[in-house]
């Protein structure tokens, strides 16, 4: 007679043991505790009306032979850095001339070499201040995920610019589906570096990579930021934050930036100093330089009267922005206008505030690029071709929506404009309104400024949103009609929202 035999079951308890600490190690660090520094919210601070100037790059195409580039960002951010005095901070994306997958783009009317003149800019400011202090803080995409300085840059650091690639490992996981495994198995064993066999999807004239290099790409996080912040040598603070990167390769795009003087740039400066820190930066010469240009400015935390037609200016960074923009969308109804101009539009809580706003008698203007553009390559038009059916589906018609004309550039804006009976309320920075950009996961920084309807802030933004829009003057055609990109199909909305809420995508 055969004797009964209980089986074991090791392998099941392996199988649940492992599968287990897949899970845990995605929900930790989905969830884990943002580092010191990040979500700034911080109050409004009344600033002088000409104080904040608007800043813009657009590429149109009209009916003659070249497009026509209209660029005033990165000539602005070359003045401010002629003039820095006290310190000088950078934070960027992209900071380089590389050209992109296919090797050097060559769009319509060409692409210029910001990435070397902002290089010479912070190397002429470098020899006519030998003491004052420069950082620069950078992504790592930039030296192609190798863990140091890119080669480029050697020039800086032997001037004396403190670089600081900045360390994504604290931050959140935005795909935790691939960033799981990767820590688990990839990580700590795998090695960064260049001419280790393998492609680079980066740069189609760039150095072949290591496997430990390539496999940090798909993690999808980075240090978005793109800001510069300095002391004016009165006092006083100044900086830009924008929506563009000093990239060759991204020159052509169409972007937004704000210039700022004043104390409402101190929140920005700690977060950008924090950030070093935990990069591991502990030089602390730009600290001592920023405490001494600020020793005769007023002290935060003093209560003053506002007045009514006052403009004030805060910062917010990461998660912030998202719950200051539908904190402001939830207050727009009947008698009230939106206008969205932007890269991506993706997150869930912004679209549902945008139609809830919709439905109480908002009206509500949306820009869009139609994401088909990408360094060189077609892409399938998701998020925005979605979204914007969504959008108007879901609002009975109510949301107008535009396409920019993109023509192998990008229209790369991030603007939220509202507009009440009496006051503007606007943001722009870094930050697409995806759940990437908004959920804590990159490093992301934005302007908020309240202004009076018709103040000098007010009038730059309405007249750059409705050149666009409307396409003044004649013969340049910026934007098209709903129709030419909308897609309603179900089955790509279906495939958007599971890439939106797994992290599985690029935005």
């Amino acid at each position: 007679m055969a004797r009964n035999r209980t089986r074991p079951r090791w392998g099941r308890y392996i199988a649940l043991a492992l599968a287990a600490v897949f899970i845990g190690t995605g929900l930790w660090h989905t969830n884990k505790p943002l580092p010191p520094g990040l979500r700034v919210s911080s109050g409004l601070t009344t600033v002088a009306p000409e104080s904040i100037q608007l800043f813009t790059d657009v590429t149109a195409h009209t009916n003659l032979a070249e497009p026509v580039f209209e660029q005033g960002i990165h000539a602005a951010t070359l003045e401010l850095i002629r003039d820095a005095r006290d310190f000088l901070v950078l934070d960027y994306f992209l900071f380089n001339e590389q050209g992109g997958p296919k090797g050097k783009l060559r769009y319509e009317g060409g692409v210029r070499p910001v990435a070397r003149e902002l290089r010479e800019a912070l190397l002429s400011l470098r020899k006519a201040q030998p003491g004052l202090p420069i950082l620069l803080l950078i992504d790592p995409i930039n030296s192609y995920y190798q863990g140091t300085q890119p080669v480029e840059m050697s020039e800086l650091t032997q001037a004396g610019v403190q670089i600081v690639v900045v360390n994504l490992d604290p931050l959140r996981d935005s795909n935790p589906v691939y960033s799981s495994p990767w820590r688990l198995l990839a990580r700590w064993w795998l090695r960064t570096g260049v001419n280790g066999g393998w492609s680079n999807p980066l740069d189609g004239n760039g150095p072949e990579l290591s496997l430990g290099s390539l496999l940090r790409l798909p993690n999808f996080k980075s240090d978005h930021r793109k800001l510069l912040l300095t002391g004016d040598g009165a006092g006083s603070l100044a900086g830009i934050i924008s929506s563009g990167n000093p990239h060759d390769a991204s020159s052509a795009h169409s972007n937004v930036a704000l210039r700022l003087r004043g104390e409402a740039l101190r929140p920005l400066l700690e977060s950008e100093l924090a950030i070093a820190r935990f990069s591991g930066h502990v030089d602390t010469a730009v600290e001592v330089a920023a405490a001494r240009a600020s020793a005769g400015a007023p002290r935060s935390g003093v209560v003053t009267e506002v007045p009514a037609d006052a403009t004030r200016v805060g910062i917010v960074t990461e998660g912030a922005i998202r719950e200051r923009l539908v904190d402001a969308l939830a207050d727009a109804g009947a008698g009230d206008s939106i206008d969205i101009a932007m890269f991506y539009l993706s997150d869930r809580r912004v679209i549902g505030a945008l139609i809830s706003a919709a439905s109480r008698g908002a009206a509500i203007r949306v820009l869009l690029d139609p994401n088909k553009d990408a360094f060189g390559f077609e892409k399938s038009g998701l998020p925005n071709r979605e979204v914007a059916s969504e959008l108007v589906a879901a609002s009975g018609g109510a949301i107008k929506v535009r396409w920019f004309r993109t023509h192998g550039e990008q229209f790369h804006a991030k603007l939220a404009a509202i507009r009440g009976e009496k006051q503007l309320w606007l943001t722009l920075g870094s930050a697409n309104f995806t759940r990437r950009n908004l959920g804590d996961y990159n490093l992301e920084a934005n302007a908020i400024v309240t202004a009076p309807i018709g103040s000098p802030v007010d009038a730059q933004v309405m007249a750059w949103f409705e050149t666009l829009w409307h396409n003044r003057p004649g013969g340049i055609e910026y934007t098209a009609d709903t129709d030419l990109y909308a897609d309603p199909s179900q089955g790509r909305y279906w495939l958007y929202r599971f890439m939106e809420a797994t992290g599985l995508c690029t935005f």
